[in-house]
């Protein structure tokens, strides 16, 4: 079966708008800083960027507060073209073991995390469908550990679902993940060491 190459999808689309002089806007889902960084001095060339931060999977409540604030901050220091603002969803950690129940044994990178990726991507699409956006997008492909098929997937069913373009994407080619590094190095971001949730951790 033959991948899609969403970094070359990407590109037509990123092409298609400096063309014609736009500047759309963008809601783009973000794990945390470290993820985000090369996405936002990528795509902050093009769009009108606020960073989406909705992660419910992530324990515990210190740890989310800590990427909270490392996001922020990395907003306030990185420059880019077109300012960055920041719109934070609600932190409800019952309802990531809800969706998880059952799943918890299964490896990681598998359903359990199939589930997570739509489960905030799904918070994604309603937040830019309800703010008026142009598009909405998520930082994860950036991730060698993500399934950016799997993404790009749920991302374009929900997209048909909710009538809000999604923007495809595989952040992690072209190096993305290696400047993701070379940003968090440079900025002096926390950078965890597990994906968030308690079963990442083992």
């Amino acid at each position: 079966m033959n991948k899609t190459n969403y970094q070359t999808e990407l590109d037509r689309i990123l092409q298609n708008l400096a063309e014609r002089g736009e500047t759309p806007t963008l809601l783009m889902h973000s794990c945390c800083a470290p993820c985000s960084s090369y996405c936002l001095s990528y795509l902050a060339e093009y769009f009108y960027i606020t960073i989406y931060y909705y992660n419910p999977n992530i324990s515990p409540a210190s740890e989310y507060q800590k990427r909270v604030q490392e996001q922020q901050r990395l907003i306030r220091e990185l420059p880019v073209k077109h300012p960055v603002s920041f719109q934070e969803g609600q932190y409800d950690p019952e309802r990531f073991f809800a969706m998880a129940k059952g799943l918890e044994q299964v490896p990681e990178g598998g359903e359990r995390c199939f589930r997570c990726y739509e489960m905030r991507q799904r918070e994604a699409a309603i937040a830019a469908k309800e703010g008026g956006f142009d598009y909405f997008t998520t930082t994860l492909s950036v991730s060698p550990h993500k399934n950016a098929q799997k993404l790009n997937e749920i991302g374009l069913r929900l997209q048909e679902e909710y009538g809000i373009r999604y923007l495809v994407s595989d952040f992690k080619k072209r190096n993305g993940y290696l400047q993701s590094i070379a940003l968090s190095q440079e900025y002096d971001l926390y950078r965890q060491n597990y994906c968030g949730c308690v079963y990442s951790q083992s």
